[in-house]
């Protein structure tokens, strides 16, 4: 309930953050999308809702947008790289050891990931759960590395700019600042729908 809470009052949560910690804040805000990215056991951090809210921030200058994109960028792009390699150098040997998925699964999944490999590191970025896991499965798959770099910094591009500048511009517009908790929960339905509208399809 805690990580719930946080996420869907991000915007008091960073102000005490910002006031609490100065500049160290630029570092922390790092680690969490690094993290979310990055490590498979790390799926519950905010990711869409969180650069909303950095992008309103920046838009009031309590954050400095020049710092706060590039580092973000790179996070995000360090984060799935490290989860890509994870997967391709040490999934098999975490598979065999969990023994929680077969061999067969295995080889659909490197077939997965030769043919619509592009597509799903791209769109996992806007889909929470999903852009953590799918650049673990991306190496554990085997998709060729030049190819996962390429839409894995495409991906990033995209998933970073469009948040941050979307709370950039609209994150300090009166209507959005009065009823913030109800955009946050707008950001994460319109993130999760896909998921569930493509589960209940099947």
């Amino acid at each position: 309930m805690e990580i719930i809470e946080v996420v869907l009052h991000l915007d008091k949560y960073l102000s005490n953050l910002i006031s609490g910690y100065g500049n160290l804040v630029y570092f922390i805000l790092f680690m969490i999308i690094f993290s979310e990215t990055g490590f498979v056991v790390t799926p519950f951090l905010p990711g869409d809702s969180l650069l909303f809210v950095l992008g309103s921030f920046a838009g009031t200058d309590t954050l400095n947008i020049l710092i706060l994109y590039p580092l973000l960028l790179t996070a995000s792009i360090l984060g799935n790289t490290v989860n890509y390699f994870i997967g391709l150098k040490f999934g098999r040997k975490i598979i065999q050891h969990t023994n929680i998925i077969k061999e067969d699964y295995i080889i659909q999944t490197e077939k997965f990931f030769a043919k619509h490999g592009s597509k799903a590191v791209i769109l996992s970025r806007f889909l929470p759960f999903f852009r953590t896991f799918v650049p673990f499965f991306a190496g554990l798959g085997k998709m060729d590395t030049a190819k996962f770099m390429f839409y894995n910094i495409l991906g990033g591009f995209l998933w970073i700019t469009s948040f941050i500048l979307a709370g950039y511009f609209f994150g300090n517009i009166p209507i959005v600042k009065e009823n913030f908790t109800l955009f946050i929960y707008l950001i994460i339905a319109l993130t999760v729908l896909p998921v569930v509208y493509k589960s209940i399809k099947g």
